[in-house]
């Protein structure tokens, strides 16, 4: 009988830690008997996507985290501005997000194979890992399903909440920080910065650092040239430079070899070599397996931030409108 018990004690310490990585309100199976062909429909679109343009990967991956980071991963960045709100994505930090149509086509796909099951939420993070995992033919890491929708979605909050381009490491740790998330997870997640690019206009500031046609001290002046020839004074507002150098359409750790050699693109890139912890962890991450095993973890966390459940939520119809 006593073995029996420990059996048992052991069964739940284990669920119990388990569900302690996502509160115990998400599940890896949630969807495994109301919506079986999920994993293969967001896959297939996904990868259909991303294997026609590779720069889609980049894309979904920032719109899974500009949701994210404001009020929770709910898909309140896909809500449509009314004439009475303005909605997350019309706030100037989300203006270039892009791949909310493939989101649209996937839940449009849905909801004639699984009607009213899955939330756009689930989407955005499924979708985001699936458009990384493309390049590597298998998911780099696991997303649990059971998040709802949110109802509210403002600009203000985009603008408020959201991590900037030029935020120094103090700013960045204490944003995370109030969502759960580490300094580990700080420069993990900032890794993403592996792929995709940024407009001129982001980091216009490290080139003229005074005010006097002088460079960011912490920019390598070679590199510094260079995006001078690419971003002049006055460079055409979508002008945009590769975020990690020659390296953009790859998810490699080539971001944090660069970084180390004062080459990161922006501000709060440079900002983790500031603090000795973060920059440790960044020199441990040129090592592509390393950095990949916390990726996934991390990407894990940032999925549970603020999800919402029950009655807190809902399952949009149109991930564009609240129902």
């Amino acid at each position: 009988m006593r073995a029996n018990v420990n059996v048992v004690l052991v069964s739940l310490l284990i669920f119990l830690a388990i569900s302690s990585c996502n509160g115990g309100q998400l599940s890896p199976v949630f969807y495994r008997k109301s919506c079986p062909q999920l994993g293969r429909i967001v896959r297939n679109i996904t990868w259909s996507k991303v294997a026609a343009n590779p720069a889609f990967a980049a894309k979904l991956l920032r719109l899974h985290y500009h949701d994210c980071f404001v009020q929770g991963c709910d898909a309140s960045l896909l809500i449509d501005s009314t004439d009475g709100n303005t909605a997350e994505k019309d706030a100037s930090p989300n203006l270039s997000i892009e791949g909310y149509e493939v989101i649209d086509e996937i839940k449009a796909k849905l909801e004639e194979e699984c009607p009213d099951i899955v939330s756009c939420a689930d989407i955005v993070a499924l979708a985001a890992r699936d458009a990384v995992s493309y390049q590597f033919g298998r998911s780099m890491w696991q997303v649990f399903g059971g998040r709802k929708d949110g109802r509210v979605s403002l600009a203000t909050e985009a603008a408020r909440d959201l991590p900037s381009g030029g935020a120094n490491y103090t700013t960045l740790q204490d944003q995370f920080a109030g969502l759960g998330l580490n300094y580990i997870d700080l420069v993990a997640l900032s890794g993403a910065h592996t792929i995709g690019v940024a407009h001129c206009v982001v980091f216009a500031r490290r080139l003229n650092f005074t005010g006097k046609g002088d460079i960011d001290p912490s920019l390598d002046p070679a590199y510094a040239e260079f995006l001078k020839t690419h971003c002049p004074s006055r460079p055409n507002p979508a002008t945009t430079v590769e975020l990690d150098e020659n390296s953009s359409l790859s998810f490699d750790s080539n971001y944090y070899v660069g970084l180390r050699q004062n080459k990161g693109l922006l501000g709060s890139d440079a900002a983790l070599l500031t603090d000795r912890r973060a920059a440790w962890v960044a020199r441990r991450f040129q090592n592509f397996h390393v950095f990949m095993a916390r990726f996934g973890k991390s990407m894990m966390k940032m999925g549970d931030i603020g999800i919402k459940t029950g009655d807190d939520g809902e399952i949009r119809k149109n991930c564009r409108v609240i129902n």
